[in-house]
């Protein structure tokens, strides 16, 4: 490979994803494993990422020997709570809420002179995207899929800069196809030039920090405003960004490889299917082209991978993102909401669960419309009491049993607009009926009293378990 090499003058620090794994080995070593182990990248590393999940497990995954490549891969990077609320100094309980509040501070960026992963170029006849070791995670994908890639680009109109995920599937040498499904900024931002007759320059970020890929998750904030700034508000310093080869695109400088090219105009070409995250294959696409002009990258480069479908990976932090956006606006009017919980089991977006102390009747539906009107992908919504732990589906699930009275607790939104992916939806218009469930006590009168099990006893009754041999 013709490769040219530059000397880096920018130093390793604790925004880039090298950071987070050095972190996560000091600090936590037993959620990060090391497989060492010849693996295929044919099914095999989604396959160990869902087997973990299976058991319980969400650990930070690097694959060192992976048939065909000198490249490590890593994954499940952002698929445990205890690890994101690590990155932002918080207990797991308050990670929505810190997220939320961080996400609205913004601070300006900060250009270095130059980023990591300007140590290798490689372009021209050299430049060939299927030597990347890049998954094929699902039988049914049309193809393997780059799905930590972050596209970035600037709005021709404003000049205004966005990064956010998009998949990417392998179609060439240096080719891929792109869907624009979520039809927000980078939609609008090819729309725009695609308008004028241009394609949209842009560049694609590998290996980057998980406040980085959270940050990238937040789509309601101004119009002004660009997702480093807000990503500088989660680390709580300005986000170092350098320059790269695309106009005069700026990208993380901690990166581990940055793919320079533009989005075509006036091009489409079947792209899909894809296994989606509400675990299903998605054929669903805007059928876009992204064409490759070179490839920078670390001389030890890394490679990240999302593990897609219903993996914690992929979903996560859609949830937390939820979470908080959800919480934020309830407690503009409801400040007794205790908190919000958006199953991962739910495809990390279907389904709020949200927690009050109920004061009077008719709360728990401004709560459900409140969450309906913030977030789009949300069609049921189950309110409960503050008695109720909402991340314990069985507890929930008690409360649905013993609370609701179906006639007056149950209520339906027909034809609301629901999510593009969603299966369920309306193959033309994306609409669907949506649900609120009050499973609250009904107020003004007694009701069934609750067995409760103290913390003291339950603390006393473990202790003794453990004395006889078993350890919870």
């Amino acid at each position: 490979m013709n490769e040219q090499v530059r000397r880096n003058a920018f130093i390793d620090d604790n925004q880039s994803l090298r950071a987070f794994l050095r972190m996560v080995d000091a600090e936590y070593p037993d959620e990060i494993l090391r497989i060492r182990e010849l693996v295929d990248l044919r099914f095999e590393t989604t396959s160990i990422v869902f087997e973990l999940d299976r058991a319980g497990r969400s650990p930070v995954v690097v694959f060192e020997n992976v048939v065909g490549q000198s490249m490590p891969v890593v994954t499940n990077v952002a698929g445990n709570r205890k690890l994101l609320a690590a990155c932002l100094g918080v207990s797991v309980e308050d990670l929505p809420g810190a997220f939320r509040q961080r996400c609205q501070t913004y601070l300006p960026c900060e250009s270095v002179e130059r980023g990591e992963w300007d140590e290798i170029v490689v372009e021209g006849d050299e430049l060939d995207l299927t030597k990347l070791p890049i998954p094929l995670q699902f039988s049914v994908d049309g193809a393997p899929y780059i799905t930590a890639g972050q596209i970035s680009a600037r709005d021709p109109l404003t000049g205004v800069d966005t990064t956010g995920f998009h998949r990417l599937m392998l179609k060439g040498k240096n080719r891929l196809g792109v869907s624009l499904h979520s039809r927000r900024r980078m939609y609008e931002f090819h729309r725009r030039a695609e308008e004028r007759g241009n394609s949209l320059p842009a560049a694609i970020t590998l290996g980057t920090h998980p406040l980085h890929y959270m940050g990238s998750m937040v789509y309601a904030y101004p119009p002004h405003v660009r997702k480093f700034e807000i990503i500088g508000g989660l680390f709580g310093e300005s986000y170092r960004l350098a320059r790269c080869g695309v106009q005069d695109l700026e990208v993380p400088a901690g990166a581990e490889m940055i793919i320079e090219g533009e989005i075509l105009a006036g091009v489409h070409e079947p792209e899909g299917p894809f296994g989606e995250f509400t675990g299903y294959a998605s054929y669903r696409s805007t059928q876009n082209v992204f064409v490759a002009h070179r490839i920078r990258m670390r001389r030890d480069a890394m490679f990240h991978s999302v593990t897609s479908g219903m993996s914690r990976d992929h979903i996560l932090i859609s949830c937390i993102t939820r979470e908080g956006e959800i919480l934020n606006t309830i407690r503009r009017n409801l400040p007794n909401v205790r908190a919000v919980h958006v199953p991962h089991t739910t495809c990390g977006a279907f389904l709020a669960i949200v927690s009050m102390k109920k004061t009077a009747e008719g709360e728990p539906q401004m709560a459900m419309m409140a969450t309906f009107g913030t977030e789009l992908y949300t069609k049921y919504v189950i309110v409960v009491d503050e008695d109720v732990d909402i991340f314990n589906m069985n507890d929930v699930m008690w409360a649905i049993a013993t609370r609701v009275r179906a006639e007056k607790d149950i209520i339906f939104i027909p034809g609301a607009k629901g999510a593009i992916l969603d299966p369920s939806s309306d193959p033309e218009t994306f609409t669907l009926t949506k649900m609120g469930i009050d499973a609250t006590k009904p107020s003004g009168r007694d009701f069934a009293e609750r067995l409760v099990i103290s913390n003291e006893q339950r603390a006393r009754a473990r202790a003794i378990l453990e004395r006889a041999g078993l350890t919870l």
